[in-house]
């Protein structure tokens, strides 16, 4: 009986193995030496790739651009997804069920569908592409994120804070603010870190409604037809990399706390 727990962890990280061996490469053959970066084996470890990435502008711009469309479109996503949580956990409505579906639907739909639908809307309200177009894009699905992490939180927390402050003279805005929210500090952090992440990330969505504009996924899809900057394409996905995964590592964290803490007391 003891040999199937170690047959199920081997195979599971096996799995895990697979799945991030292509990853390994991206970040080893980052410091390849050799001009043409298909090389096998390496032929020497180097940095004077990132050095030509540094000297990059368009880079410099697409890490711009897609930081700061990340932290708007997490912002978005807090706020809605935290007031949408707080409605729909307590209040119940005619066709609750059916709000909860729309809401989730950007995620659950695949991308270019989502990013078609957006296209569509922008050219019927004569919107040209830009900024605000992709954070608009991006908050559609960053909404849902923060929204089933905080839903997930308040369904845990006992009735009693609210019945506590309601008797003591709060108001539903006043028990929000100073006896939920508390509660929701690691949900809404690790959502807002996994909608940042995804953000970043984000391909097929931007690609429909980025216009003229270059976040750096898009910069990454353009550089597969020039194979002789192989190099720096690796350093630049690795930087995204280096980005995102503690994020998404942390968030992961904090969820566990957050789960826990409740069980805690």
């Amino acid at each position: 009986m003891r040999s199937k727990p170690t047959l199920l962890r081997i195979a599971a990280y096996a799995g895990l193995a697979f799945l991030h061996l292509p990853l390994l490469f991206i970040a080893l053959y980052a410091f390849n030496s050799a001009d043409s970066n298909y090389s096998f084996p390496m032929e020497g470890v180097t940095l004077r790739w990132f050095a030509r990435a540094l000297e990059r502008t368009d880079i410099h711009e697409a890490i711009y651009l897609s930081l700061a469309v990340a932290a708007m479109a997490t912002i978005i996503a807090m706020v809605l997804g935290t007031l949408t949580a707080a409605a729909l956990n307590r209040d119940r409505f005619f066709g609750k069920d059916a709000f909860t579906t729309l809401l989730i639907l950007p995620i659950a739909l695949p991308g270019i569908v989502t990013g078609i639908a957006l296209l569509s809307a922008f050219r019927l309200m004569e919107v040209n592409p830009g900024f605000w177009t992709i954070v608009v894009g991006h908050a559609t699905f960053c909404v849902v994120i923060v929204h089933n992490n905080v839903v997930a939180r308040l369904r845990r927390l006992p009735n009693r804070l609210w019945e506590a402050s309601m008797d003591l003279g709060a108001d539903t805005l006043t028990t929000l603010r100073h006896i939920i929210l508390p509660q929701l500090g690691t949900a809404l952090l690790a959502g807002g870190i996994l909608a940042f992440a995804l953000s970043v990330d984000e391909l097929i969505v931007t690609t429909f409604t980025a216009g003229t504009d270059k976040t750096l996924p898009i910069w990454l899809m353009g550089q597969l037809g020039r194979p002789r900057e192989a190099a720096i394409t690796n350093v630049v996905a690795l930087v995204i990399m280096v980005i995102t995964m503690p994020l998404i590592l942390l968030a992961w964290r904090l969820t566990r706390e957050g789960d826990a803490s409740p069980n805690a007391r």
